[in-house]
C-alpha cells in the first residue's frame, strides 16, 4: 500500500519541464531558440524545422541556461535582446562566451540582432557567436542558418579529426 501511494506521489511530483533532455532521441541534431517576438520566433522554427532540427523554445534567460546546461545543442539562435534590456547584458550569451572552448565549439551560435548586418564578421566575432543574423532577414533564416552551419562544419573538420587521432575527441 505505502509503495502506491510513493508511486502515486511521485508521479505527480513528475514536471517535464525540470527535465530538459527527455525528448531528446538519439541521433537527432537539436536546437534551441531564445527569442521573445512570436513573428520572429515562428520564422526562426520553421528554418529550423525545415533543416531537421529538433527544436526547444526557451521561456525567459533561466529556462535557456537550465536547458543548456543539461544538453549541449547543435545550433543555438539567440536574439541579442531577449530577456535583458541591454543587448550587452543578455545572459545567455555571456553563458555561451564563458564556456570551456571544446565544448563551446560544439555549438554553432547565430545571434539575431537589429544592430549589425547578416553576416557581419567582425560583430560576430566580438560577441563570441557563430554568426550574425539581421532582423529583418529573417525569412531567408534557413538558408543563412544552413550555409552557416556547413561553413563551420568544414572549417573545424581538420581540427576535430586531430583530436580524434590524439584521443581527445
Amino acid at each position: 500500500m505505502d509503495e502506491d501511494k510513493i508511486a502515486g506521489q511521485a508521479a505527480e511530483s513528475y514536471d517535464a519541464a525540470d527535465k530538459p533532455f527527455d525528448f531528446l532521441e538519439a541521433g537527432g541534431a537539436t536546437a534551441i531558440v531564445c527569442e521573445a517576438d512570436v513573428e520572429k520566433r515562428a520564422k526562426l522554427n520553421a528554418a529550423l524545422k525545415s533543416l531537421d532540427y529538433r527544436i526547444t523554445e526557451a521561456a525567459n534567460a533561466k529556462d535557456a541556461l537550465k536547458r543548456m546546461r543539461f544538453h549541449v545543442y547543435d545550433v543555438a539562435v539567440i536574439d541579442e535582446r531577449f530577456d535583458a534590456e541591454n543587448p550587452d547584458d543578455n545572459a545567455v550569451l555571456k553563458y555561451l562566451a564563458g564556456l570551456n572552448m571544446g565544448i563551446r565549439r560544439q555549438t554553432f551560435v547565430a545571434l539575431v540582432t537589429e544592430r549589425f548586418r547578416t553576416l557581419d564578421n567582425m560583430a560576430a566575432f566580438t560577441k563570441s557567436v557563430n554568426m550574425t543574423i539581421n532582423a529583418t532577414n529573417l525569412d531567408n533564416a534557413a538558408t543563412i542558418i544552413k550555409e552557416g552551419v556547413e561553413d563551420n562544419r568544414a572549417f573545424y573538420h581538420i581540427f576535430r579529426e586531430s583530436l580524434k587521432k590524439v584521443g581527445r575527441g
